[in-house]
């Protein structure tokens, strides 16, 4: 069974062993804590969760909350929640982004999740509109925006920026 939990003190050891393996820079998905040692983690776990609070907030960022995707007792993805945008933001990254592991991908598992996470966010996002940016060089990440109800807003030089409207969520 599917769920998705935000990043907590009971699941450390498992967000650990998922966190450090994400490279830094996967299509986009940025993961500062790739390689961390477990020590360091400690740290970087409580500052994820004070700032879901919207506390230890680098200048210019907003709240923003790591979710972790499980099937049964497996961490399957990550993703990142932005509780509402920036002006960076709008035009940037947009709420969320999201990671699966490898050997997860193309198995309905990010279409499950963004799903998931849209559902549990929808009433924390001011926004009509859901925000997310993919690079143009992932199709399959573009696929799944657009089974969760997207539409492509527009295209830059490598990403296309993504809008899905909050009541498509169901």
């Amino acid at each position: 069974m599917l769920t998705l939990r935000p990043a907590n003190l009971d699941d450390i050891e498992q967000e650990y062993l998922f966190v450090k393996d994400i490279p830094a820079d996967e299509n986009g998905y940025i993961n500062e804590w790739h390689g961390i040692s477990r020590r360091k983690f400690d740290k970087a776990l409580a500052v994820m969760i004070a700032q879901s609070e919207g506390r230890e907030l680098p200048d210019g960022y907003v709240p923003a909350t790591y979710y972790f995707l499980w099937d049964n007792d497996t961490i399957v993805g990550q993703f990142h929640f932005r509780h509402f945008l920036s002006p960076s933001l709008v035009s940037g990254a947009g709420h969320i982004g999201y990671y699966i592991a490898p050997g997860y991908r193309g198995k309905g598992f990010a279409s499950a999740g963004l799903r998931l996470l849209m559902k549990a966010v929808r009433d924390t996002v001011p926004e009509n509109e859901f925000y997310l940016r993919v690079n143009a060089d992932n199709p399959a990440s573009l696929r799944v925006m657009l089974k969760n109800g997207g539409y492509i807003h527009h295209k830059g030089c490598d990403k296309y920026y993504v809008r899905i409207p909050k009541e498509t969520v169901k």
